[in-house]
Protein backbone atom coordinates (compact mmCIF):
# COMPACT_ATOMS: atom_id res chain seq x y z
CA UNK A 1 0.00 0.00 0.00
CA UNK A 2 1.35 3.38 -0.52
CA UNK A 3 0.67 6.71 1.28
CA UNK A 4 -0.76 9.94 -0.27
CA UNK A 5 1.30 12.99 -0.37
CA UNK A 6 -0.21 16.28 1.01
CA UNK A 7 -0.43 17.62 -2.52
CA UNK A 8 -2.34 13.94 -3.66
CA UNK A 9 -4.88 13.96 -1.26
CA UNK A 10 -5.99 17.36 -2.16
CA UNK A 11 -6.10 16.71 -5.70
CA UNK A 12 -7.91 12.94 -4.26
CA UNK A 13 -10.68 15.69 -1.85
CA UNK A 14 -11.24 17.85 -5.05
CA UNK A 15 -11.83 15.01 -7.68
CA UNK A 16 -15.02 12.91 -7.58
CA UNK A 17 -14.62 10.52 -8.64
CA UNK A 18 -10.50 10.28 -8.23
CA UNK A 19 -8.76 9.06 -11.85
CA UNK A 20 -5.36 8.77 -11.80
CA UNK A 21 -3.24 7.93 -15.18
CA UNK A 22 -0.66 5.34 -15.77
CA UNK A 23 2.35 7.17 -17.79
CA UNK A 24 4.20 4.18 -18.21
CA UNK A 25 0.89 1.89 -19.24
CA UNK A 26 -1.24 4.54 -20.97
CA UNK A 27 -4.35 2.86 -18.51
CA UNK A 28 -6.34 5.33 -16.50
CA UNK A 29 -7.83 3.99 -13.04
CA UNK A 30 -10.47 5.17 -10.69
CA UNK A 31 -9.84 5.51 -7.09
CA UNK A 32 -13.08 4.33 -4.86
CA UNK A 33 -12.68 3.98 -0.99
CA UNK A 34 -12.18 0.64 0.06
CA UNK A 35 -15.83 0.37 1.69
CA UNK A 36 -17.50 1.39 -1.90
CA UNK A 37 -15.11 -1.23 -3.34
CA UNK A 38 -16.23 -3.91 -1.15
CA UNK A 39 -19.70 -3.44 -1.86
CA UNK A 40 -19.14 -2.99 -5.25
CA UNK A 41 -17.20 -6.03 -5.31
CA UNK A 42 -20.26 -8.31 -3.38
CA UNK A 43 -22.88 -6.75 -5.77
CA UNK A 44 -20.85 -8.17 -8.65
CA UNK A 45 -19.83 -11.54 -6.90
CA UNK A 46 -23.24 -12.06 -6.25
CA UNK A 47 -24.32 -11.42 -9.73
CA UNK A 48 -21.88 -13.48 -11.56
CA UNK A 49 -22.50 -16.63 -9.09
CA UNK A 50 -26.40 -16.06 -10.19
CA UNK A 51 -25.30 -16.31 -14.00
CA UNK A 52 -23.75 -18.89 -13.58
CA UNK A 53 -19.60 -17.97 -14.44
CA UNK A 54 -18.54 -19.67 -11.64
CA UNK A 55 -19.14 -22.64 -13.11
CA UNK A 56 -16.47 -24.81 -13.27
CA UNK A 57 -17.42 -26.22 -17.00
CA UNK A 58 -17.20 -22.66 -18.49
CA UNK A 59 -13.73 -22.87 -18.33
CA UNK A 60 -13.66 -25.01 -21.14
CA UNK A 61 -14.04 -21.90 -23.11
CA UNK A 62 -10.97 -20.33 -22.45
CA UNK A 63 -8.98 -21.67 -25.00
CA UNK A 64 -11.20 -19.30 -27.04
CA UNK A 65 -10.02 -16.46 -25.11
CA UNK A 66 -7.99 -13.68 -27.28
CA UNK A 67 -4.31 -13.14 -26.05
CA UNK A 68 -3.17 -10.12 -25.61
Amino acid sequence: MIELTEDQQRELKAMQPAQVHDPRTNQTYVLVPADVYERMRALLDGYTKRAGWDDPELDDYEIYRKKS
